[in-house]
């Protein structure tokens, strides 16, 4: 498990960057939308083709899965906002959908917490 655990690692990394990027310093869409790309590819090429028969991990991947189609439709929803209002609402739910996958990386991760929640 130690390589698959090092690239769920790899990609919390990445989902917290990416977080504290679009939480704390003026990026641009276009580039938030170019960091969502290489997030998805990462994902498909790292973390789709570990192979696990556990259940709650591939339950876990289809979820991930999911969450990065829907951060890359936020970040266009983020392209169109025009209003300080709109902008601050699209960037708080691409936030909140990041903390999401970092959740889902976590439970991964830490199977045993699962069991305590």
């Amino acid at each position: 498990m130690s390589l698959n655990r090092e690239k769920y690692l790899a990609l919390v990394t990445l989902l917290e960057q990416l977080r504290s990027d679009a939480t704390t310093t003026q990026i641009v869409a276009p580039e938030l939308r170019q960091r969502v790309a290489s997030l998805q590819q990462f994902f498909g090429e790292q973390i789709v083709p570990l192979a696990d028969e556990n259940w709650r991990v591939q339950s876990y991947q289809t979820e991930m899965s999911k969450q990065l189609r829907l951060l890359a439709i936020d970040v266009m929803f983020l392209q169109g906002a025009r209003q300080a209002s709109t902008i601050q609402t699209r960037l708080q739910t691409i936030s909140d959908r990041l903390t999401t996958l970092i959740q889902y990386c976590d439970a991964i991760l830490h199977p045993e917490a699962e069991g305590e929640k």
